[in-house]
């Protein structure tokens, strides 16, 4: 009896099953972020944040309001490494601007802090509709202006790029995604190439995900009904499930891009998209 008692702390109150389906879920989940990381500089976000509100609600059986805030919060703790292979792999092979980074650092350092503000005192499952919302009108405009010429010549003078930094971040941080998901079509949209956008987005993630993990793990208070081993808005554990295969998986990502067409990787990134974002929105409704 002691033995099993000790079994089912270790578990985490579970049954053995969903213990293994969790895990196996979260670190497939893992390896497919981290290779769609690699590939489209989204960060990975749209896929840890679907798979970990499914579950924190059908595994550990938490409402849905408190699923998508943890979600959200545990999605950018598990971007991190994620998004420092990508951003690595990117640089090294010249498609990051860096100069876009230098002009939106502050602004993006700014809309992650105000974007955790809001997520932490008014978050809940509006968040997963605003999710799924956000998302789909992306993908759809990214799939059918995938052969369109871009809206603009150029990017704005600096000052107006200091507001697309700062509504990228605080979005992203409120959503649980990396900048990448917003920043890849923005930046095309403004004629810079597809794989110098991908290559950028990386790193704009890296100013997303890191702030607004360290702030939700440091100054949100952690609810009474979260998992074990979930500290303030994340969950540890279920990123210690997701980071290893997402980190491996990143450069693989990478290499592919760079034998895929421009027209083709923006498709890719649209159809991955749309199908994650409905899935999401339906839970959510």
């Amino acid at each position: 009896m002691r033995v099993l008692s000790i079994l089912e702390t270790i578990m985490f109150g579970l049954e053995l099953t969903e213990v293994i389906y969790s895990v196996v879920i979260l670190a497939i989940c893992g390896g497919i972020a981290g290779f769609l990381a690699g590939l489209l500089g989204i960060g990975g976000g749209i896929v840890f944040v679907p798979a970990l509100y499914f579950i924190f609600i059908h595994a550990f059986h938490i409402s849905e309001d408190l699923a998508i805030i943890l979600a959200t919060g545990t999605s950018l703790m598990c971007m991190i490494p994620t998004s420092i292979v990508a951003a690595i792999s990117q640089y090294k092979r010249g498609n990051t601007d860096l100069q876009v980074i230098k002009t939106w650092a502050i602004a993006m350092i700014v809309g992650v802090t105000v974007g955790t503000l809001i997520s932490v005192n008014y978050g809940g499952e509006w968040l997963a509709v605003l999710f799924g919302c956000v998302m789909i009108i992306n993908s759809i405009n990214t799939l059918f202006r995938a052969k369109a010429k871009p809206a603009f010549s150029s990017l704005p003078r600096p000052f107006f790029q200091q507001f697309i930094g700062f509504g990228i971040a605080c979005f992203s941080v409120m959503l649980g995604v990396g900048g990448g998901t917003l920043t890849v079509p923005i930046l095309n949209a403004c004629s810079v190439e597809p794989h110098k956008s991908v290559g950028t987005s990386s790193a704009v993630s890296l100013f997303v995900c890191v702030p607004g993990a360290i702030i939700l793990v440091s100054t949100a208070t952690t609810p009474a009904l979260a998992p074990i081993g979930t500290f303030g808005h994340v969950n540890l554990l279920g990123a210690a499930c997701i980071i290893p295969l997402s980190v491996l998986c990143a450069p693989f990502g990478v290499k592919v891009g760079k034998m895929i067409s421009p027209v083709t990787l923006k498709r890719i990134f649209a159809i991955a998209l749309f199908i994650i974002s409905v899935r999401m929105l339906m839970s959510a409704i």
